[in-house]
This record gives C-alpha cells, sequence and structure tokens, in this order.
C-alpha cells in the first residue's frame, strides 16, 4: 500500500486541497493507482458541508456564517454532514480500485473503525467505536472517547470501479470546535450537543500531532506492507481540475508555472 505524507498542505487554498481526495479516487477507478491512502493536514480552518446540506434552506445563511468565524466552507470528498476542524487534524483518505465497491462498504466502516479505535487505545486513549448523543455528522462507526465526546468521523464514497474511505481524527482545537460547531449546525436547523466534541490531546495531552501521525503509520504497517511517499504534481494538477466540484461560491486559480 501506498502512503501518501505531505509535509505541507498541498495548496494553500481549502478546496484544492480537499479535491486531492476526489482526484485519487478518479485515478484509481481508471486503474492508474492501486490501494493508497493520504495523511494530511488542512491549510486551515475547515468547514466541510455534505451534498445534503448544501440543499437545505439555512445552508447560505451557515455558510456566511462559517466564513465569519474564520473556517472555510467546501463541500466534503466523502459523504457525510457537515463537519469542521482546523490545522490540528489529520485527514485520511484512503483510495483503492474495486470492481464491486459498493459491497463491501458496512465492512470498510467496521474494519478501519476498529483499526483506527486501536491506534487511539495504544495512544492511551479509551477509545470506542460508536456514535455518541447529539454528535456532529453521526455515524455508526465513529470514534469516540469513553462513550462520551466524538473523536473521529468517518464517510465514504464509491464510484464505478473504486471507493474512498475517509477518516478526519480531531487532534486538537477542541474549545474553538465547541464554540464554532454550534453556530453553523444552529443555521442549518440540525441538532448537536456542543459537550459531543472532543479532541485527541483533551484526552491525552502529552501527546502531538506528531504521536498520532506514528500511531496511524504503525497501524497501517501491521496490516500490510507500506510504501512512504509524498503526493505528485499529476495527482495535484488533477485536483485543480476538480477544485471547483468542492468549492462554494467562489471560482479557483492555479498557480502559473
Amino acid at each position: 500500500m501506498r502512503i501518501l505524507l505531505d509535509p505541507a498542505p498541498a495548496d494553500p487554498d481549502p478546496t484544492v486541497d480537499i479535491a486531492v481526495a476526489t482526484a485519487l479516487l478518479r485515478q484509481a477507478s481508471e486503474g492508474v493507482i492501486g490501494p493508497t491512502v493520504r495523511i494530511s493536514s488542512p491549510p486551515g480552518p475547515v468547514a466541510a458541508f455534505g451534498r445534503t446540506d448544501l440543499r437545505r434552506p439555512g445552508f447560505g445563511s451557515a455558510a456566511a456564517a462559517c466564513r465569519a468565524l474564520g473556517f472555510a466552507p467546501v463541500v466534503r470528498g466523502a459523504g457525510g454532514r457537515l463537519a469542521m476542524y482546523t490545522e490540528q487534524t489529520l485527514v485520511i483518505d484512503h483510495v483503492s480500485p474495486d470492481p464491486d465497491p459498493g459491497s463491501g462498504m458496512r465492512d470498510r466502516f467496521r474494519d478501519y473503525g476498529m483499526l483506527l479505535g486501536d491506534v487511539l487505545g495504544r495512544l492511551g486513549i479509551d477509545a470506542r467505536v460508536g456514535p455518541v448523543p447529539g454528535e456532529y455528522c453521526p455515524g455508526e462507526y465513529s470514534l469516540n472517547a469513553r462513550g462520551t465526546t466524538k473523536l473521529v468521523g468517518t464517510a465514504q464514497r464509491i464510484v464505478r470501479g473504486a471507493w474512498l474511505f475517509s477518516a478526519i481524527v480531531v487532534v486538537g482545537d477542541g474549545p474553538a470546535l465547541r464554540a464554532a460547531m454550534p453556530v453553523a449546525h444552529h443555521r442549518l436547523d440540525v441538532p448537536m450537543r456542543r459537550r459531543s466534541i472532543g479532541s485527541v490531546l483533551e484526552e491525552a495531552p502529552w501527546l502531538d500531532q506528531r504521536h498520532v501521525l506514528d500511531a496511524l503509520l504503525e497501524g497501517y504497517r501491521s496490516m500490510t506492507d507500506v510504501e512512504v511517499a509524498s503526493l505528485d504534481s499529476s495527482t495535484l494538477n488533477r485536483a485543480y481540475d476538480l477544485a471547483d466540484d468542492h468549492r462554494i461560491g467562489r471560482t479557483s486559480v492555479r498557480p502559473s508555472a
């Protein structure tokens, strides 16, 4: 398995950065790449709206509120509902070619949920698979701490011949998220509990983001052979081409060569 580690965001534009997952998914569906995992952090605070959120009457107001709070609104690459996160987050995008991508969806949620739970457990966190009451972007295979606060959200997308499994690991900035998320959810008229929002560092303050990243890499290495690489220019160029599919209210600008 190839794991792409980005030493810095692919682009300071969060819409281009989030489009990298879609670019990888397209490449997998075309048979250009095999199983690939990208682990990255966003270039700044992001409000990632699900496509169902875009159809809610309060979406425009919610997007404006996110901008006012310093969170760039974008459209998620995978399924799910609104999730907000900052640079203190690790985003895992796992793609793979698959002739029947829909048949294994539930198994992927379960198996990768257990993997992420094991990773957090080895870091000293009482991590459990399952939702907590009132969580944002609720999911049966979310990861929580102590059955109380959500730490990781997971989502999937399938296309012809490939799948994308995404996980958002909230490492830090719990207080900032607890301040901002309820505002946007209220505008969408989507209920959530402020106290359901947690972070890894609030559970284990002796850690930092690098500890979590190293533990994730070790978790993948325990499953399969891993080749660590950097994001290549062809994938990034594909992301520029796809960025407007994820953009809310503005047009993309590709930097000159």
